[in-house]
């Protein structure tokens, strides 16, 4: 079944000088992914089945795990959207059919693009296996139009001090992987226009966004409490905003609150979705094509 292509509440546009409110405020799902790690999942649920373009944000962590407990995401296929991978904590060792191999370390990210497909799979390192320790990361599933799901599958990966950082005078520091932001662009190559940000906010601190009008706009807590347009986010929910401004501001809640929040903004694709598992098309036609074309081994196969 096709799902509604669109989550964010439109408002009546006021042009680029409105400051964007809050459309409705999400509590996470929790559940398990992978090997059996559990993640807080503000979409899709049933309330927000999405923000398009953006398709899933999953949060692992932030927790402490002891040596062997660190669990990933053994050897899955994907096709027809791209995946972000943001370790903030630990380090994940992904491979993939095509052959690649990368380590993505803290503060780094990993931003494949299955396209027509590929098998890949998402996994602790040895040594952080071994050792244990801080695990902390997100993943965020970003959909393709049509006309670019059949693309060669590829991978993009940044180191954290590939990220750019911008400072604000309060000393509330923000993080662009894509898009641009306070003066700095993310580093990945996007087929969809998206912002992605992480903003640490100071205690007290402030710091205002801008998406343009139309776009879909969300706020997540992933530490701490922040406020968004007044209303008052705790840890682990997602204020999805109004599309009739540019601007929006994020504070910590409180004089005394720091904050850590991720921003997604992006312009919708406003096409059909049929999605199963790993696999996001347009219709159930082609969604059934692709767990045949995986079946048979055509999205590749995991090196030996």
């Amino acid at each position: 079944m096709a799902t509604p292509t669109t989550a964010a509440t439109t408002g009546t546009a006021t042009g680029a000088a409105a400051t964007r409110t809050v459309a409705r405020v999400v509590r996470p799902s929790h559940t398990l992914e992978g090997a059996g790690f559990p993640v807080r999942r503000p979409f899709p649920t049933e309330e927000l089945p999405l923000l398009d373009p953006f398709l899933m944000l999953d949060q692992v962590g932030p927790t402490e795990l002891g040596p062997g407990e660190a669990k990933g995401a053994p050897a899955h296929p994907h096709r027809g959207f791209e995946t972000i991978e943001y370790v903030l904590d630990g380090a994940v060792a992904n491979t993939d059919s095509r052959g690649d191999s990368t380590v993505v370390g803290a503060g780094g990210v990993q931003w494949l693009t299955a396209g027509s497909g590929i098998v890949h799979e998402s996994l602790p390192t040895p040594e952080f296996l071994a050792s244990g320790g801080r695990q902390h990361m997100f993943q965020i599933w970003v959909n393709l139009p049509a006309r670019l799901k059949g693309l060669p599958p590829f991978s993009q990966t940044a180191e954290a001090a590939e990220l750019p950082v911008a400072t604000t005078p309060d000393g509330t520091t923000v993080t662009v992987l894509a898009g641009g932001s306070h003066g700095v662009t993310g580093p990945f190559t996007t087929r969809t226009p998206v912002l992605v940000a992480h903003a640490r906010l100071t205690p007290g601190g402030r710091t205002e966004f801008t998406a343009p009008v139309g776009h879909n706009a969300a706020v997540y807590v992933m530490e701490g409490a922040a406020a968004v347009g007044g209303e008052t986010l705790p840890d682990g929910h997602l204020a999805v905003l109004t599309r009739d401004g540019e601007r929006f501001t994020v504070e910590a809640a409180g004089p005394g609150t720091a904050a850590d929040v991720l921003v997604l903004a992006g312009e919708p694709i406003g096409e059909p979705i049929a999605r199963s598992g790993p696999f996001v098309m347009n219709t159930d036609t082609e969604l059934r094509q692709a767990e045949e074309d995986f079946a048979r081994g055509l999205m590749g196969r995991m090196p030996i």
